[in-house]
């Protein structure tokens, strides 16, 4: 079992008052803190250990944040949209540049104060669910934030929305390690590239599934599919052996991950991960320390 992995997270936290309550409140959504806590334990909990994230810094601040066009909503113009679920502005994207000069996340970055920053706000407010900055970015399901060099070293800033669950956190965390892992198995063809073997589900491989994606079950058809009933071959057992892959198939269903549950899906998808020491074709069987620390990261 490998070390476990310290990562110093700053969360901040967008909720703007509307008529004199919190956003959150004001629509019944979720409790952010419970949200982030959760996302925190189920993380360490499907890691085997590995992901130890520590809240040092929460900033929550009673406004909406910039638009990349310079727009800003107003809190009745949205409540309004929001109530009618139309009229959203487009473009949607976030100013990133605006809130990393607005919480100094380079300069703290690069002191060693954070490793990564958590944005959690209400629907469209135009994060990516994940994206990277720092010397030597690249694509974490989204274009590397450019001008961040400065930062000294990679980061991650993660987008949340609070309207939503801890499965949805999970899911977001997902396509940064579907995007990360990618990038470390980028020069591997063939055999050799065990990413491309983990992530194999029936629809792209008829007989050869192993553990699929973020998205794709073993034997989804279609996006999202967790509830599938449908019995596949599936070798997906073989990785809670990994470095020693088998071959060793059995037939699998969605009773193996929770029957359709968002959460419990991908609880069980992390738990595939490798985890352990050592180096397999000059990767680190423990897949987690670049998930977590992207500056692990080969250039």
């Amino acid at each position: 079992m490998s070390s476990p992995i310290h990562r110093r997270v700053s969360l901040i936290i967008h909720a703007p008052t509307v008529g004199g309550r919190k956003l959150p409140q004001l629509f019944h959504w979720n409790d952010p803190d419970r949200l982030v806590q959760g996302c925190i334990r189920d993380l360490a909990e499907c890691s085997h250990g590995a992901a130890r994230f520590e809240l040092v810094e929460r900033l929550e601040v009673d406004e909406f944040p910039v638009k990349a066009d310079g727009f800003r909503y107003q809190p009745e113009d949205f409540a309004a949209r929001w109530r009618q679920r139309s009229g959203f502005h487009q473009p949607d994207a976030v100013d990133y540049h605006a809130l990393i000069r607005q919480f100094g996340l380079l300069e703290k970055v690069r002191s060693g104060q954070i490793d990564e920053a958590w944005l959690m706000a209400f629907p469209y407010a135009g994060y990516y669910e994940s994206i990277m900055g720092g010397p030597g970015a690249f694509w974490c399901n989204a274009p590397p934030l450019q001008g961040t060099e400065s930062s000294g070293r990679r980061f991650v800033i993660m987008g949340f929305n609070y309207e939503r669950g801890v499965g949805e956190m999970l899911e977001s965390f997902g396509h940064r390690t579907e995007s990360i892992l990618a990038q470390v198995y980028r020069d591997h063809g063939g055999p050799s590239n065990l990413w491309e073997r983990f992530i194999r589900h029936e629809r792209t491989h008829p007989g050869q599934a192993q553990v699929g994606n973020i998205h794709f079950a073993p034997n989804s058809e279609r996006d999202y599919d967790w509830g599938n009933r449908r019995p596949v071959s599936s070798a997906c057992d073989d990785w809670y052996g990994f470095p020693r892959l088998t071959g060793a198939r059995r037939m699998v269903n969605c009773d193996e991950w929770g029957g359709g549950d968002i959460r419990a899906h991908h609880f069980w998808w992390y738990r595939h991960l490798p985890h352990v020491e050592g180096e397999t074709a000059g990767v680190l069987n423990n897949w987690w320390a670049y998930i977590l620390d992207p500056e692990r990261v080969r250039r």
